[in-house]
């Protein structure tokens, strides 16, 4: 598990958030948590919940799913809460 790692969310949101992203620096690899944002579908985000596309709130296409990375709903979950590893957002760091 990496920073910047895309899992699938096994939570009960999956609908809604299919996707959670680890924004936790590797220095803090040792814990049993990740902090991770959720990665919303797009379609379930009207634009006064989120400035879609601004800064903020970067547009991902992951596995062909438009999803919106939702920092304000940041949060730490057990590595074992995580779902498979999907994809990486890595080149997207910046």
């Amino acid at each position: 598990m990496a920073q910047f790692d895309v899992h699938r969310n096994i939570g009960k949101q999956r609908e809604v958030i299919p996707y959670v992203v680890i924004v936790q620096s590797s220095l803090f690899d040792s814990y049993r948590r990740r902090v991770v944002i959720p990665l919303v579908r797009r379609s379930n985000l009207d634009n006064a919940a989120a400035v879609v596309g601004a800064a903020l709130n970067p547009v991902f296409v992951v596995e062909g799913v438009e999803v919106v990375l939702h920092p304000l709903e940041v949060v730490s979950i057990a590595i074992d809460q995580l779902g498979e590893k999907v994809t990486t957002l890595a080149q997207e760091g910046d």
